[in-house]
């Protein structure tokens, strides 16, 4: 067979590699809703147990959001359970079209168009409006569904120290003989938690006849005075060409994503993105989910402004604590440990302790900048973030890692 056992033999010497580095992944298995107490099982097959969700995108807690969860159940009734077709051909209700509208209106753009996911939507969107005669210049930290969208894309390829306006500026003019010149960044950097300089970016851009591409998935719904994201909360709405975002994290958590911006360039996706014209669209029932998350943001800043201030609260007790954090003013709060089994070993102490927290290791992030990437969500309360805290205060406790420097740290774990 064609499957050979010499062939296997490849594969499992390279995956027992990755256990050996201490860089194996293994999935946990959650037997119950997504919300601040959630039910886990480990792969060992050890019995259920409720523990704190400290690791979800969940940020403003509407994953499981009674009027959501109603919404969704309408649209299965009233529209179906699929499409079982692409937009173009059968696969557009009219839903659809106002999930659309409304998403263009919330962002403050000139149209937007759906896609099965976020990452579909930007391994889509450079192939469909750049060339080979133009450039993309990219923040070098940009979220990897971005990188393999402009690995698709026949346009110049070039990057810009992380969050560095010198360097972009350098890299401006460097190609200011080209025809389209596209800077692009993650709104919310998601590995870190910090935000893009936006307003600088959209001064250098209008300085040098070039456009602008954010990814917003880790900011729109809560980032910003009203939630809109990044471009709102530095003052540059309306000045971005392109946004992408999901509905995968806090519009609702289930999934699918857009392209937002300019009309001729949500057309030219409409015309040439292949993610768009060759999968089925979203599902009635998370269109139907979402409509009624952007209702429910429309009306009130409640679930962003609790969002808010447990971040603060969260950040003051792990920084008292004595943990080293990545700087920032988000929810997502990366707890630094530096080395990758210790990430792993402290995740596995947390659990037992009743706190759900992954910890991130190469190739999810740079070599040696293991850590938890905490999230924070309005679905916490105090009680959650007070219990959680505790878990970290006794776990950093145990591995001595409290106060400690990041060299000390590194000695110490042997990285």
């Amino acid at each position: 067979m064609s499957y050979s056992d010499n062939v296997r033999g490849i594969y499992q010497q390279q995956l027992n590699g990755i256990k050996e580095a201490g860089l194996f992944k293994q999935e946990r298995y959650i037997h119950s809703p997504q919300t601040a107490d959630i039910e886990v099982e480990f792969p060992t097959g050890a019995s259920l147990k409720k523990v704190i969700n400290m690791c979800a995108n969940n940020y403003l807690g509407l994953s499981s959001h009674p009027e959501v969860i109603k919404a969704a159940h309408e649209g299965l009734d009233n529209r179906g359970y699929g499409m079982s077709s692409v937009r173009f051909i059968c696969g557009t209700q009219d839903i659809h079209l106002q999930l659309e509208a409304q998403v263009t209106e919330f962002l403050g753009t000139e149209d937007t168009i759906l896609f099965p996911s976020c990452m579909d939507a930007n391994a889509g969107v450079f192939e469909a409006i750049l060339t080979k005669d133009d450039v993309m210049i990219a923040d070098r930290l940009v979220h990897a569904s971005i990188i393999d969208g402009m690995r698709l894309c026949s346009a110049m390829q070039d990057s810009f120290k992380h969050s560095n306006m010198k360097h972009l500026e350098e890299k401006l003019q460097l190609h200011s003989d080209k025809r389209v010149k596209i800077v692009i960044t993650d709104g919310v950097f998601s590995m870190d938690g910090d935000t893009a300089k936006l307003d600088e970016i959209a001064a250098l851009c209008e300085k040098y006849d070039a456009m602008i591409f954010v990814d917003d998935s880790h900011a729109s719904g809560f980032i910003g005075k009203t939630g809109r994201g990044t471009h709102e909360k530095c003052g540059v709405v309306g000045k971005i060409d392109v946004i992408t975002t999901t509905f995968g994290k806090a519009l609702g958590g289930a999934s699918g994503g857009c392209v937002s911006g300019r009309r001729e360039l949500v057309e030219m996706c409409r015309q040439k993105a292949r993610p768009y014209l060759f999968s089925n669209t979203i599902a009635p029932v998370v269109v139907s989910g979402v409509v009624k998350v952007l209702e429910i943001l429309s009306q009130s800043t409640e679930r962003r402004d609790k969002l808010e201030q447990n971040t603060e609260y969260w950040r003051k007790g792990l920084t008292e604590a004595g943990f080293i954090l990545k700087a920032g003013d988000t929810p997502i709060v990366p707890v630094m440990l530096f080395n990758a089994k210790l990430s792993q070993d402290i995740s596995k102490d947390l659990y037992q302790e009743g706190v759900y927290a992954i910890g991130f290791f190469f190739p999810v992030v740079p070599q040696g900048q293991a850590r938890i990437r905490t999230q924070i969500s309005a679905g916490h309360e105090k009680h959650h973030l007070d219990k959680a805290l505790d878990a970290f205060v006794k776990v950093g406790k145990k591995h001595d890692i409290l106060g400690k420097t990041k060299q000390e740290i590194i000695e110490m774990s042997g990285a």
